[in-house]
């Protein structure tokens, strides 16, 4: 399963290159773990305005002129939505001007004026969710429980050491479950929990 850093790496790699390209068209193959939220073709249209990440979700900011039925308007004029896409078990994400037809594990083509980015997932247990906005109940349900980023500092969302303290205090769960269960710091998995308790000589089955 791919960890934080691995999302954050697979973010930067084409976060620059879409990041203001207009939606074409969108293609969605077998169903993934929770329905897209949408029809693929209320996504033309929309602008790609970012891509952040909030623990193993990549967050795509939408944004198009007022008037639509779809998004969150702001004050700007503008429209906002939100893709939220995991990659699960074993998705992986690639972006490029053309790709190759689409094979059997390829769900997910949103085709844009400046690539087409591609979700891959031959176990189908990632996702493509679109929500109005981040506060919405759609986006709240997978994002709203999330604990703190062990890789930003506290400003947003970020690392705090009295904070992960009492966080863990909080819990009787073994070491390890709490590090994995993601509602105290995000994104840790397997590796990266089992890694970090061995440097730090800790069992992972102490409460």
């Amino acid at each position: 399963m791919p960890e934080l850093p691995e999302v954050e790496v697979t973010r930067l790699s084409f976060v620059d290159r879409i990041k203001g390209a207009l939606v074409v068209s969108c293609r969605m193959g077998k169903p993934l773990r929770w329905p897209l939220g949408c029809a693929p073709t209320e996504l033309v249209g929309w602008k790609i305005a970012n891509v952040r990440r909030r623990g193993k979700y990549l967050l795509i900011d939408l944004a198009r002129k007022s008037g639509h039925t779809h998004g969150t308007d702001l004050d700007d004029g503008l429209s906002r939505g939100l893709l939220m896409v995991h990659l699960g078990m074993s998705g992986s994400l690639a972006f490029a001007d053309k790709m190759p037809l689409a094979g059997a594990h390829d769900h997910f083509d949103l085709v844009t004026s400046c690539g087409t980015l591609r979700l891959k997932d031959p176990r189908r247990f990632g996702a493509v969710v679109y929500a109005p906005s981040e506060d919405s109940p759609q986006a709240q349900k997978l994002l709203g429980k999330l604990g703190m980023e062990p890789l930003s500092d506290a400003a947003e969302n970020g690392f705090d050491l009295h904070a992960f303290y009492l966080g863990l205090q909080a819990r009787t769960s073994a070491v390890k479950q709490v590090l994995l269960a993601g509602d105290v710091v995000v994104g840790v998995g397997n590796i990266y929990a089992s890694e970090a308790l061995f440097r730090a000589g800790i069992r992972p089955t102490l409460r």
